[in-house]
């Protein structure tokens, strides 16, 4: 928990002061200041990230990577120093406040609470299947061409693997620290607390609704953002941009910039985890804005932000895999040696979607969804039952309030019909591909909430509209608060009060290829972190040179 609480301080430190350099260069030419703290938080760790990608095409991310972050920090603290300093003050005089101290409180609790969560919990079973491995390849060569020869799922790229070992600390020869799922899921609950103030409990905003299912999402995940799982990180940040992006029609923002900013947020999804793609769509509103307005330049800082922002993991793919997109084989653009064979993607692909669809038989992927539908709803728990029919009678209303819309010409439902249907694409998306809940519990659970939520808030204009929404507040919390706090007195340990819970390992077998030691499991398909490299199955001589830098190729062409 310690380590956690300094890791953390270390991520605050970096994340914040990039994050305020970017923003501020970015918004002082429009005369727009960031209201929200976090958001500082959220621009550095996507800045952060996007380097640690880059920096990995070119050398292991490691101690030097850190040494070259922190001389980045310090330009950056010299660049905006009479801001930074200014900001802080503020800031200092804030918390100097007698009011403040509930939430200095509050925010000192959330702290302890989320690193204790994040020091120990459930290791996801695909962090000792690939996730581990991943991390440490980054770790310890940055990237190796054709790695996904050696095991496909290493050829998952994911932009929160970078991120994960960036911040690992595994240079310093202890274990490798896996903690950046937990900040993440700290700052989404920062971001909740706004909401739950006594006014908005009063009179709440749509995006305060949303905060509710993500204060659920994140009791769900409290005993299990110990692991570096990509999903965890997509839901999180998903979860933040629909709420900052509520907050801002809230407010009448009528500025492009922070729409056009947590649109750069969405590209950010998108190199976490390719099932977030279709969030891009809320890019239309500040795209359309700037085209009104013939701002020429902007769209173009933009666009060009969105191309660094996708770019390094673009050239990942390419590097792990052969594949622009792994495992999707639609854009075939390179003919490399160590290219993942065009069969062997398209099967990994369909394998992804048939276990997410709770089938399990690669066989059954071209059949309709009427095939398997059944199967899958019977999989669901009652909760997540409740939130499927929510969601589908959620579509019909849609429909009819965006009839309702045209007919009547009512412009002012634009900015909430492009997120509702943009959320609603999004859970269509999932729910016709890959439904696993926890690739896309998200767009299960917020795009109902937004669409039912607007008609009760709407309906409610003149009333109390209050009472309802606190009694389900406090329904709903007591109910999960009470079984989070139970399976802490139950489960609950001090054997991480210092460190956190390291990786998972397993037995495993040893063999040599070109001078090399390399591993497979004695059983099953998980090998977890220590042996290292490692793969579900013992592999060929597939080594493109005499070393592992220069990658790997498939030997069985014709598979």
């Amino acid at each position: 928990m310690i380590s956690v609480l300094l890791i953390w301080i270390y991520m605050t430190f970096t994340c914040y002061v990039i994050g305020f350099a970017l923003l501020c260069g970015i918004c002082d030419k429009q005369g727009y200041t960031v209201k929200k703290e976090c958001s500082y938080l959220f621009a550095g760790i996507t800045a952060v990230t996007v380097y640690a990608q880059f920096f990995s095409l070119v050398h292991k991310v490691a101690g030097l990577s850190n040494l070259i972050l922190l001389l980045i920090c310090g330009l950056c603290i010299v660049w905006k120093r009479k801001q930074l300093k200014e900001h802080l003050q503020v800031k200092l005089e804030c918390l100097q406040a007698e009011s403040a101290l509930i939430k200095q409180a509050l925010l000192l609790l959330l702290v302890l609470v989320f690193a204790y969560g994040a020091s120990t919990g459930i290791i996801h079973y695909d962090s000792g299947l690939y996730h581990a491995q991943s991390i440490r390849w980054i770790e310890e060569y940055g990237i190796v061409p054709g790695l996904g020869n050696l095991h496909s799922r290493l050829a998952y790229n994911s932009s929160s693997f970078c991120l994960s070992a960036l911040y690992s600390f595994a240079f310093l020869g202890g274990q490798s620290y896996h903690a950046a799922a937990g900040y993440l899921a700290l700052l989404l609950a920062v971001t909740c607390v706004e909401g739950f103030t006594l006014a908005r409990l009063k009179k709440p905003r749509l995006s305060d609704l949303v905060r509710v299912m993500a204060v659920y999402y994140l009791l769900i995940i409290f005993d299990e953002m110990v692991s570096p799982a990509s999903d965890y990180f997509m839901v999180l940040c998903v979860f933040f941009l629909v709420i900052c992006w509520l907050d801002l029609l809230a407010e009448k923002e009528t500025s492009y910039l922070p729409y056009g900013l947590l649109s750069v947020l969405g590209v950010f999804v998108v190199s976490v985890k390719l099932s977030g793609a279709v969030i891009l769509l809320l890019v239309l509103k500040p795209a359309i804005q700037m085209i009104r307005e013939k701002r020429g330049k902007e769209i173009a800082g933009f666009l060009g932000l969105g191309t660094i922002t996708i770019l390094p993991f673009l050239i990942r793919n390419v590097v792990l895999s052969g594949w622009l997109v792994y495992p999707f084989t639609f854009i075939d653009l390179f003919d490399v040696d160590f290219k993942i064979p065009k069969g062997v993607a398209e099967y990994d692909a369909r394998e992804i979607q048939v276990w997410g669809r709770g089938v399990y038989d690669v066989s059954r992927f071209e059949e309709p969804i009427t095939g398997w539908f059944g199967e899958w709803v019977a999989t669901l728990d009652k909760t997540n039952l409740g939130f499927l029919g929510l969601a589908l009678a959620a579509l019909v209303l849609l429909g009819g309030m965006i009839l309702f819309a045209l007919v009547k010409k009512k412009k002012e439902m634009t900015d909430f019909l492009l997120v509702a249907g943009t959320l609603g694409c999004c859970f269509l998306f999932w729910l016709t591909s890959a439904p696993l809940i926890r690739y896309g519990c998200v767009y299960l659970w917020v795009f109902p909430v937004l669409v039912w939520g607007y008609l009760y808030l709407k309906l409610t204009e003149r009333v109390d509209k209050g009472k309802l929404y606190l009694v389900v507040v406090l329904l709903l919390g007591c109910y999960k608060m009470g079984a989070l706090v139970k399976e802490t007195v139950t489960f609950g340990t001090t054997e991480y009060f210092i460190r956190q819970k390291d990786y998972e390992n397993f037995e495993t077998i040893p063999y040599e290829l070109h001078g090399y030691t390399f591993y497979y499991p004695a059983e099953g398909d998980r090998t977890g972190y220590d042996d290292f490299p490692a793969a579900p199955m013992k592999a060929e001589d597939i080594f493109r040179g005499e070393t592992i830098e220069e990658g790997f190729k498939d030997v069985v062409h014709d598979r």
